[in-house]
């Protein structure tokens, strides 16, 4: 896929960058095309690119010593993962930058666009917002861990992917989720069997339904009490 100077404006970071601007990053930058289950990089390894998703889908997790996983957050395309690297030198990958579908992606140089940072004060503040708002989320998700019953979290999960990355039904007034049990465990900080559990409830009381890599919410306003503790 060739990519032009518009569909890289399209990006957070670069919504504010020049036509020289955008020119430059994708002259210094190749297109990475990786298969279903396969990986941009690893956790711990160098970061010496980041990338912005053209195609598929990427999950971002991070692992413990035992082997235990956390989904951080899904990627899609014209989001951009993997920056440590741009603002800091020497760093490495906190996450695991999986796929979860055929995915392609613009790889850009670290150094080079740390070094564009330092002329282009609008790309450095838009990239500032977006980590923001990565730190605001991951604090919400920490409070929620921290104060929430499990179903609470869960529900939110939920809420929160619908808000992300939720497709509305053309047949019915229902939001779907691309994302399977595991991964709804994962992002809520507890077991599959305790997401199964909890959504087959709701499946009985119509509030969702939910398949392999598949999930569809009927009723948002239910889950949003059941979030809230105002389940009936």
């Amino acid at each position: 896929m060739n990519l032009l100077p518009a569909d890289l404006k399209q990006v957070v970071i670069f919504q504010n960058a020049t036509d020289a601007e955008l020119q430059s990053i994708l002259k210094n930058s190749i297109t990475r095309s990786i298969e279903e289950g396969g990986f941009f990089f690893l956790q711990g390894d160098e970061a010496t690119h980041l990338y912005v998703l053209t195609s598929g889908q990427v999950k971002l997790m991070q692992s413990n010593p035992n082997g235990q996983q956390v989904n951080l957050r899904t990627i899609h395309p014209r989001q951009m993962f993997g920056a440590l690297g741009a603002v800091r030198k020497e760093a490495t990958y906190p996450a695991t930058a999986q796929t979860l579908e055929d995915s392609s992606a613009l790889a850009i140089e670290s150094g080079f666009l740390r070094k564009m940072l330092e002329t282009s004060p609008h790309i450095s503040f838009d990239l500032m917002t977006l980590m923001t708002s990565y730190i605001i989320e991951m604090q919400e998700r920490y409070r929620e861990l921290a104060t929430e019953r499990v179903e609470q979290r869960v529900a939110n999960t939920l809420i929160r992917l619908a808000g992300q990355t939720g497709v509305k039904s053309e047949k019915e007034a229902a939001i779907v989720l691309s994302f399977s049990r595991q991964d709804v465990a994962e992002m809520s900080g507890t077991t599959l069997y305790t997401v199964s559990r909890l959504l087959s409830g709701w499946e009985r009381k119509g509030v969702l339904e939910s398949g392999r890599e598949r999930i569809k919410i009927l009723k948002p306003h239910d889950l949003v009490c059941i979030a809230d503790g105002l389940e009936k």
